[in-house]
């Protein structure tokens, strides 16, 4: 009987990783594009698995796609513009919802024009039709980026436009600029048929602009019953990104295989792009992935005050939550 009750336990104990495995699906702001490598290649290397966790990536619709997914619960990890959490947050008070890992420490929100239609600077703006999809981070940015380069917004025609024909009609001449994320806009036009010496990349980062870009969110009610696989979850995020430093052709090559329609040229390039102006930072070569700074953040609540009314101006802690960041060394991405 000993011996039956020890073998049942042994194969109960073998079994237990299984069954303790946790489902965390996780939404992506965009499509499965070089960005996105990094959390398919840690999906198919196994490294979310390792944690003991289920992870299916999803591809989203927009910067705003993943807040209110996660906030219901429908997803319990995503993707997003961390100053649009914010705005959410302050219009759904007490939604449980945070930022707990800084991505794009940098962030691509961006200006893209085109020379030849005599935009080059922020100064050239006026007097064009800018191209700007209603729900997208950059254009979201654009106020600040605006009154930091003392643009007259009256001077600028805005055309709403949806995000299948915003590359399009820039390429098509319809409109001399478009708002967007740097490495998406950019690359998309030249696809497009711009020629690369036609193509003005205007990031707002460098001119005034100090927030932050996008970051790793989570279901609050999920992170206080599962704060190991939390960590576990980061832990694993960071691994997918180290790979895809070393190796982006690697990366790219698990991207495709939830995209096959995707030129992995240029989504290597695309994912070159992110990881050289968006995610390896001086900050992040110094402390690592997925922190922030406390001076920088309040400097980029108070500019985002300045082009939205908070109800109640929030405090660092109020959006992120550094908490669940791993401290075994992981993070660090050289």
């Amino acid at each position: 009987m000993f011996h039956r009750l020890g073998l049942c336990a042994a194969l109960l104990l073998t079994a237990s990783p299984l069954a303790a495995e946790t489902a965390m699906p996780f939404a992506l702001d965009w499509k499965f594009e070089g960005p996105a490598a990094p959390y398919v290649l840690a999906a198919d290397k196994g490294y979310y698995a390792a944690e003991g966790l289920d992870v299916t990536v999803t591809e989203g619709a927009g910067s705003l796609d993943a807040i209110p997914k996660v906030a219901t619960g429908a997803y319990p990890v995503g993707f997003t513009d961390i100053n649009s959490l914010m705005k959410f947050l302050d219009q759904n008070p007490g939604a449980p919802v945070k930022a707990i890992m800084m991505i794009y420490d940098k962030p691509p929100f961006a200006v893209v024009g085109r020379k030849s239609l005599g935009v080059e600077a922020p100064a050239d703006l006026e007097g064009k039709v800018l191209g700007a999809p209603p729900p997208d981070g950059a254009w979201a940015q654009f106020p600040i980026f605006a009154a930091e380069n003392g643009l007259d917004m009256s001077k600028i025609t805005v055309e709403p436009v949806g995000f299948p024909v915003r590359e399009p009609m820039l390429a098509e001449g319809k409109v001399a600029a478009i708002t967007g994320f740097s490495f998406t806009s950019t690359l998309n036009a030249e696809r497009l048929g711009v020629p690369a010496d036609d193509v003005s990349l205007i990031l707002m980062a460098d001119y005034g602009v100090a927030l932050y870009g996008n970051a790793i969110i989570v279901n609050t009610d999920f992170a206080a019953d599962h704060p190991t696989e939390v960590t576990g979850f980061l832990r694993a995020t960071a691994m997918g990104w180290k790979d895809a430093i070393a190796d982006p052709a690697a990366a790219v090559e698990a991207l495709v295989g939830k995209n096959p329609a995707a030129d992995a040229s240029l989504e290597e390039r695309r994912l070159g792009l992110a990881i050289s102006g968006n995610v390896l930072t001086d900050y992040v070569k110094e402390h690592g992935l997925g922190g922030v700074d406390a001076e920088r953040f309040a400097k980029a609540i108070d500019q985002l005050s300045t082009t939205y009314e908070f109800t109640t101006k929030p405090s660092m802690g109020d959006i992120f939550d550094a908490s669940f960041l791993p401290t075994d060394g992981s993070l660090n991405l050289q």
